[in-house]
């Protein structure tokens, strides 16, 4: 498996060099910046990705206006508590995309925070969540949350500001050759291999996991 610094290097040379790519990176917020998100914001972010997936995102960005009134802007409370009622006429409603299983994620994710209020609040739980176990992360969001699994949980958590990698295409082909997993990770070892591979590439170069996926992706695409 190379260094980091080689795959940077690699990734420089395909981008116009090391200056060119350094400001390409950056991005990622601390715990502090992440708790100052409102939980209205997290639900939403979440489920934006969710609509969005098998859509053209245009798509998404066209309606979420339409999105935002018709989940009265996301009120944790609110779509936790949604009824048969409100569920009825969200099925109808021109605003948003009418998918009932991606509507009654929002109710259920909004229930998922709720829980995580216990635990200190989502921005809480998900800004203090050690960057070395960030695949853990993933898996809890996919357990406990609605449709949170895939790439979904991962892109709203990068959105989001929180540390992350990107399985993208381009990820995955790069962790191919460099031997940390064969396909696309979808098993525990799989995901605990790519794991100790960005936390090995954290440790050489005192970067992000946001930094390093980035590279990571430049280094093919």
């Amino acid at each position: 498996m190379r260094s980091f610094q080689e795959i940077f290097d690699i990734s420089a040379e395909r981008h116009g060099g090391a200056e060119a790519l350094e400001a390409r990176l950056g991005g990622a917020k601390t715990a502090a910046e992440l708790a100052a998100i409102p939980e209205d914001r997290w639900l939403a972010e979440m489920s934006k990705y969710i609509f969005a997936t098998g859509l053209n995102w245009t798509v998404i960005e066209k309606k979420w206006p339409g999105f935002e009134e018709a989940f009265h802007g996301f009120d944790v409370g609110r779509c936790a508590m949604m009824d048969d009622e409100m569920f009825d006429s969200l099925l109808t409603d021109t605003r948003i995309v009418r998918h009932g299983a991606k509507i009654a994620s929002v109710r259920d994710n909004a229930a998922f925070m709720l829980e995580l209020r216990d635990e200190g609040g989502i921005a809480k739980v998900v800004g203090e969540w050690p960057s070395e176990d960030f695949a853990a992360l993933l898996e809890m969001l996919k357990k406990r949350g609605s449709r949170l699994g895939g790439m979904t949980g991962a892109y709203s958590m990068r959105m989001l500001g929180r540390d992350s990698y990107i399985l993208s295409k381009d990820v995955i082909a790069r962790l191919i050759a460099e031997g940390v997993v064969d396909k696309a990770p979808t098993s525990k070892a799989a995901m605990r291999a790519v794991q100790e591979a960005f936390n090995l590439w954290m440790a050489q170069s005192g970067r992000s996991l946001t930094d390093i996926s980035r590279v990571l992706a430049m280094s093919i695409g």
